[in-house]
Formats: C-alpha cells, structure tokens, sequence
C-alpha cells in the first residue's frame, strides 16, 4: 500500500472512531438527561406547608414556631371553603329529598378532591393512612389535584372508529345557585394561600427512611441496602479473582487442557444471564448451604460475588500479565522465593489494573436486579444494621425501582421517587467507574514516582 492510500485509511479510521465517540455521547445524553432532571426533582422542588408539617411531625425536620405560624395562616386562608361546605350541608338538611338526592354524590366527590389537596376536613377522625392524613405536599402534585377539584374528566366514545374523546366540564356546573357555587373560584384565586409553595431543597431524601410505601420519605433503606449488597459481592470476588488469577497466569502451563477448560469455564459464566445466578443462589446458598433461613443480606451479595467474579478474574489476569517479565526476574535473581515475588513486586505493579476491575465489578454488582430478587430483596423494610445482613433481607435500589415503576398501587403519584431512585443508581455507578479511574491514575503516578 503506498503512502497516499495509508493516509487515507488512518484518515478514515480516524473519523469513524471519533463519529462512534460522538454517537456514544449524544445517546448518553438523550439517555440521561431526562433521568438527571427529573430525578433532581426528588431533591429540589416547590414543597408546600403540608410537607412542612409532615417533615418535622414525622421525622423531626424544621422549627416547631415557623411550622405552627405558617400552619395558622393556612388555616386561615382554608376556612372560608369549610364554612361555605358547612353552610351548603345546612341547606341540603333542609332541602326536599330531591335536591338532597341531585346534589349528595357531587358533595361526596367535591369532598374527597378537597382531602387529597389539603388534607383531612375539620371535625372528622384523624384517617389511618398517612397519605389521608396530610394535603399534598409537592406543589406539582397539588395543581394536579386542584384541576380535578375544578374540572370533571369525561370520556366520549360516540365514535365507535375513535378513541374516546376526553371532555372536560366545570365541576361548579353541578353546584349552580347554590352556595357553594363560590367555593370553586375561591380555591383557583386562593391555591397558593392555601398551601404556601416554595422552592425546597429536600438533600435529606437519601437519608431519611421511606413512609407509607413510598409516599413520603427518603431512600435511605434502599441506598443501605445497595452499598451492603456491593461491598459484600466485592469482598467475597476479589480474593478469589485475584487468586484465580494468579494461578492461572503463574502456575499453569499455557496450552494444557486443564486451563484451556478452565478459561472456556470463566468465558461461559460471564455470559450467563443474571437470572440465572438468582437462581442458582437461591438453589445453592439458601436451599443448600442454608447461609440464612430465607432471603438475605449475605445470600444476595454472595450470588451478586458468583456474577461479578469472572469478570474480575479476567481484569486481574490482565492486569498481572501486563507487568514487564523483567520484574519477576530481577526479583527471582535476588533470592526471593516465587510467593514473595507475586506478592511483594507483581501484584503491586499490577495494582492498578486489578483495583479498576474491582470497582467497575461495584458497578455492575450495584445495578443488579435479577440475582438479588430471589435472594435478598424486599419491596418494603427498614434500614440494617450489620449483624443483621447475615440473616435478614434489604430493599435495594435495583428492585425497589422496578417494583415502584411496574407494581406499585400509585404509580404516577410517586413518580418523582422512581427517577430520585434512578438518579441516584446512576450517579451511584458513574461515581464508582470515575473513581475506579482517578485511582488507577494516582496509583500509576504514584508508581512511577
């Protein structure tokens, strides 16, 4: 090949290296940058008076004298709608059975659209659930809840070759000339007197524990469990990846069928589907070793070390053979046994690569699903303490978000703690895969002198 053609294929090669960068990058844009905004705002949004009072009554959170100030002024603000449903409830005792009749279920209706914005109405039992016991407490979620106070949500299915229409009718329509026909403008003028919205940082999100599945709360459980999960994976893969690779780099004879079995072994379980290993360690470590009664801790972050090990045993077999021959050599040369010689001038020399695999085997382990659903997680729990990671299970952000995206009974109203969970597993991830280089770079440096 001469010259001129040379140029042009390196030219070529080149360019198509530098459009796959591009490529890459701009998917991992449209990738993220959905999942970075709306998951900051699990972190930063308007929180009304509600999630005010519900922060410092259930977790302590806030100033008693501001909370009951601001708790004052709702008040209130609120209590022109109560005294007109009191009012408008007089009348109807009063009303033939007719007008009670026309007028019972829209009451009923106006009424529970009136608890899901601002709470319990006065005088009634305090409810059960924590969810009936505050309004909303995000301003996005309670402008939701004031357009179906406002508006009633019909569908039209006269055309038999459309999809239903949706129609939407002024609620007051029901309640015309009567007197609480002025209830509905007043809650429109009046929303943001009602709850006080304003800008709130919510760091705590990560650290406080979650409360009535998921409504309110944080993700601390789920985060807990996650670094419990990955840290034990690593602790119990690495010394035996790194074992097994330094036999089979330095007391194996290259070509025998022995490690040619051996490689072909490691090869096949690094492409074995996760599912796979949740079942063989549910089979194995709990069935069979019965390292925890049920699921656990230590049964799922041993399944997660089986999924992640191959991959550490070929990042450290590679690591150590990419130290120079010579090492090994000049140490032999000086009388040290071949033991010592691993120990005190190959592995160290091969450290960096070996504590890259390592971290970016956290990654993976930590974003695992499959393998921990049949032997650790849980949808709901409470944070562990350590001796209890030997027998009890844990939420995990991996199966928390897709429980909470597939099989929770109110998806679309915590659909800000799903991407504030997702948010967190990626930046979780890319954390460890930055620190996994900055690590591989100062050790390297360091090395050098």
């Amino acid at each position: 090949m001469d010259l001129t053609s040379r140029k042009l294929v390196d030219r070529s090669f080149t360019g198509l290296g530098w459009f796959s960068i591009l490529l890459m990058a701009a998917a991992l844009v449209i990738l993220l940058a959905p999942i970075v905004v709306r998951g900051l705002g699990a972190f930063v949004f308007k929180g009304t008076v509600e999630h005010r009072k519900l922060q410092f009554e259930v977790f302590g959170h806030g100033r008693a004298g501001a909370v009951d100030a601001e708790t004052a002024e709702v008040t209130e603000a609120r209590q022109p709608v109560y005294d007109m449903l009191a009012a408008f409830e007089a009348e109807l005792e009063s009303a033939d059975f007719a007008s009670r009749r026309k007028h019972a279920g829209p009451l009923r209706e106006l009424k529970d659209h009136l608890r899901r914005l601002l709470g319990p109405l006065p005088a009634e039992d305090a409810p059960v659930l924590m969810r009936e016991q505050y309004g909303q407490t995000r301003w996005d979620r309670a402008q939701m809840a004031l357009n179906h106070l406002l508006l009633i949500e019909t569908y039209d299915y006269s055309d038999p070759t459309q999809m239903g229409r949706k129609i939407l009718t002024p609620r007051v329509e029901d309640f015309k000339g009567t007197s609480l026909e002025p209830l509905f403008a007043y809650v429109e003028d009046n929303a943001s007197a009602m709850l006080k919205p304003r800008w709130t940082l919510y760091w705590r999100f990560l650290f406080d524990s979650s409360h009535d599945a998921h409504f309110f709360g944080g993700i601390w459980p789920e985060l807990l469990g996650t670094i419990y999960l990955t840290l034990g994976a690593i602790l119990f893969a690495v010394p035996l990846g790194v074992i097994s690779a330094i036999y089979l780099v330095e007391y194996t004879e290259e070509g025998s069928r022995l490690v040619g079995l051996l490689r072909t072994c490691i090869n096949t379980l690094a492409g074995v589907p996760s599912i796979v290993y949740g079942l063989f360690g549910l089979a194995f470590f709990i069935n069979s070793l019965h390292v925890s009664q049920s699921k656990s801790v230590l049964a799922g972050a041993l399944t997660l070390g089986i999924l992640v090990l191959p991959f550490v045993i070929r990042s450290a077999e590679e690591a150590i053979r990419a130290v120079p021959q010579t090492y090994k050599e000049a140490a032999l040369s000086l009388g040290v046994g071949k033991w010592r010689a691993i120990t005190t001038v190959i592995l160290p020399a091969a450290l960096p690569g070996i504590l890259t695999g390592t971290v970016i085997s956290m990654g993976r382990a930590a974003g695992e699903t499959a393998p921990i659903i049949f032997t650790a997680a849980v949808s709901v729990g409470q944070p562990l303490s350590f001796l209890q990671t030997f027998s009890e299970p844990t939420p995990a952000l991996p199966w928390n978000i897709y429980n909470l995206c597939s099989e929770h009974e109110a998806v679309d109203e915590i659909r800000h703690v799903q991407y504030g969970m997702v948010f967190t597993l990626v930046m979780l991830v890319l954390l460890l895969n930055s620190g996994a280089i900055l690590l591989r770079a100062r050790i390297t440096k360091r090395m050098r002198g």
